[in-house]
């Protein structure tokens, strides 16, 4: 289960199997969709599986974040999404019903991102080989000319930030998946970011990187970038914003809010001249009011996270080795 967590043991699989199978440079860089050029246009590709369990839970369902995490990998390289295929994996005996709620929630997820679903399949697996319905999305959308946003482009001195509280997504899975409450509701951010990414490209076409963190959390985005650009990243531990229900949550588990899925937030890396307009664009737009400064990218311990705490000291942000809550998306 490890393997498919998004941290280092997702990496390894990638890295050592999958890149050597496949080859090719656009595949080895490693984005969230990969860009490239087709016609004269710039096309931003990418594609996700989802088996996020249960199937409906606080804030959204499979459906919904079929096409927002889809089209969040597709943002977070400053295009706007167009276009989604979509295909069911059916387990044997599901309900039509619940798997006619998962379409509906799908279409009016891709009415709300602005995106058409255009294709997509069918498969049925028998009873016992499945859990119900798994989806996969794939999606397509156009990258402006002026436009290069990748993780290898973080830059030391580039400010890093955050579109709002981490975390509610995985909580919100694991309220409703072991029966836990935490004195309020915890619910799920899912929601598409492209209209927020235009927004910040509005301020200034120079932001260098955008990552949505979402297995793995912010911890396992900020690991990949640091390695991708060979730089170091230093947070401030106290301005990254956990809410408190989420930070309740995680200390009765045991679990970090930095390795805690999110599937409504993005982190970007911003020059420092271009900081202060990125930052008021992403408070004028509702998907971020919540944007703050949570550290800085520097030249020192290229590839790797620390993060001062509140004591003054630092720690160091490892990236994850598996998954802390299987199966969140």
């Amino acid at each position: 289960m490890g393997h498919g967590g998004g941290g280092a043991l997702s990496a390894e699989l990638t890295r050592h199997l999958f890149l050597p199978a496949y080859g090719g440079e656009t595949l080895a860089g490693l984005a969230d969709s990969a860009s490239v050029t087709l016609g004269g246009a710039r096309l931003a590709f990418s594609t996700d599986s989802y088996v996020v369990r249960p199937l409906f839970f606080p804030g959204g369902s499979i459906g919904d974040l079929a096409v927002n995490g889809t089209v969040n990998d597709l943002a977070m390289s400053g295009a706007v999404p167009a276009y989604l295929s979509c295909a069911f994996i059916l387990e044997e005996g599901t309900e039509l019903s619940t798997v006619g709620r998962v379409a509906q929630a799908l279409g009016a997820a891709a009415r709300a991102a602005d995106v058409t679903v255009v294709t997509g399949d069918t498969k049925v697996v028998d009873s016992g080989h499945g859990d119900g319905v798994y989806l996969n999305t794939a999606g397509i959308g156009l990258i402006p000319e002026s436009v290069d946003i990748r993780p290898q482009r973080a830059r030391p001195g580039d400010v890093v930030i955050v579109s709002g509280p981490i975390g509610q997504h995985g909580i919100a899975i694991l309220s409703v998946r072991e029966g836990l409450t935490f004195g309020t509701d915890v619910v799920s951010d899912t929601a598409p970011l492209a209209g927020l990414v235009q927004a910040m490209l509005a301020a200034t076409p120079e932001i260098h990187v955008l990552r949505d963190p979402t297995r793995g959390g912010l911890a396992a985005a900020l690991g990949e970038i640091a390695t991708a650009s060979d730089t170091g990243v230093v947070l401030d531990e106290g301005a990254v914003p956990v809410p408190d229900a989420v930070a309740t949550a995680c200390a009765l588990l045991g679990l970090d809010p930095m390795y805690v899925a999110n599937e409504g937030r993005l982190v970007a890396f911003v020059p420092r001249t271009h900081a202060d307009a990125v930052l008021a664009a992403m408070r004028a737009h509702p998907q971020g009011g919540g944007a703050v400064v949570i550290g800085e990218c520097v030249a020192e311990h290229p590839g790797m996270v620390v993060a001062r705490t509140g004591l003054g000291g630092t720690r160091i942000v490892d990236p994850p080795l598996g998954e802390q809550l299987p199966r969140i998306c």
